[in-house]
C-alpha cells in the first residue's frame, strides 16, 4: 500500500472510529432515558416490576462508561487528534460523567419511590412529581438530539427547559415543607418525597450540561458562565 492510500485508510478508519463513540454516547444515552422513565413507573404507577430491570440497567450505564471512556483514551493516545475531533471526544469524556450521575439519580428515585409504594395518601404531590419526571426526561431526550445532530438551537431551548423544572421543584418543595410542618408524623415519607424531586431538579442540571458541551462542540469555545450557557440566544 502506497502512503496515499495508507494515508486514506488510516482517515476513513479514525472517522469510524470517531462515529461509533457518537453512537454509542447515544445508546447509552438511550438506557439512561429508560432508566428515567423506569423511576417515574416505579414512583407514580407503584410499578414494583419496573425494580429488577433498573438494578440490571443500572449495570448496562456503568459498562458503557467505562467501554466509551476507554475508546476515547485511544483515540486520544493513538489518533492525537485536532480540531473539532479533539473537542469532540474531550467533550464525550465530560458527556459520560454527567449521563451516568442521571442514571444514578434515577436509580435514587426509585429507591426512594419502593420505600412509598405503601402510602395511599398525597396524590397531589405524586401527580407534581410525575411532572418534574416527565419534563426531566424530555429535557435528557432533548440533550441527545441536540448532540446526535449538532444542533445549537435545541440546545439553547432544552436549556430554557430547566426554568420550568426549577420552578416546579420549588413548589414541590414549598408544599411537602408546609405538610411536614402541619403533620410532623408524616416527615419521613414527605421527605422521601423531596428527594425524589431534588434527584429530578439535579437530573435537569445534568441535561443542561450536556448542552453546555454541545454549544462547546458548534461553537470551539468553553461556553460555561456565559450569556450561552443561561440560555440567551447567540451573537452573531
Amino acid at each position: 500500500m502506497d502512503r496515499l492510500h495508507l494515508s486514506q485508510h488510516i482517515s476513513r478508519q479514525f472517522n469510524s472510529e470517531i462515529e461509533d463513540v457518537r453512537r454509542q454516547v447515544l445508546a447509552m444515552g438511550g438506557i439512561v432515558e429508560d432508566q428515567i422513565a423506569a423511576a417515574v413507573r416505579v414512583l407514580v404507577a407503584r410499578d414494583a416490576g419496573a425494580l429488577g430491570a433498573i438494578r440490571e440497567r443500572e449495570q448496562r450505564i456503568n459498562a458503557a462508561e467505562l467501554a466509551i471512556d476507554e475508546q476515547c483514551a485511544f483515540i486520544l493516545a493513538r489518533r492525537q487528534p485536532a480540531a473539532s475531533d479533539l473537542r469532540l471526544v474531550l467533550s464525550v469524556m465530560k458527556m459520560l460523567a454527567d449521563l451516568e450521575r442521571i442514571g444514578d439519580e434515577a436509580k435514587r428515585i426509585a429507591r426512594l419511590a419502593e420505600r412509598l409504594l405503601g402510602e395511599e395518601d398525597g396524590a397531589d404531590v405524586t401527580s407534581a412529581l410525575a411532572e418534574l419526571g416527565h419534563v426531566a426526561r424530555d429535557m435528557l431526550r432533548g440533550a441527545l438530539d441536540a448532540f446526535a445532530r449538532l444542533d445549537e438551537q435545541l440546545a439553547l431551548d432544552v436549556m430554557h427547559r430547566d426554568r420550568r423544572l426549577d420552578g416546579t421543584f420549588r413548589s414541590i418543595s414549598s408544599a411537602l415543607i408546609a405538610r411536614m410542618q402541619q403533620v410532623p408524623e408524616q416527615i419521613p415519607v414527605e421527605l422521601d418525597r423531596l428527594w425524589c424531586a431534588r434527584s429530578f431538579e439535579r437530573i435537569g442540571d445534568r441535561c443542561k450540561n450536556l448542552c453546555e458541551f454541545v454549544l462547546y462542540l458548534v461553537h470551539g469555545k468553553d461556553v460555561r458562565h456565559s450569556g450561552l450557557a443561561k440560555g440567551d440566544a447567540p451573537t452573531a
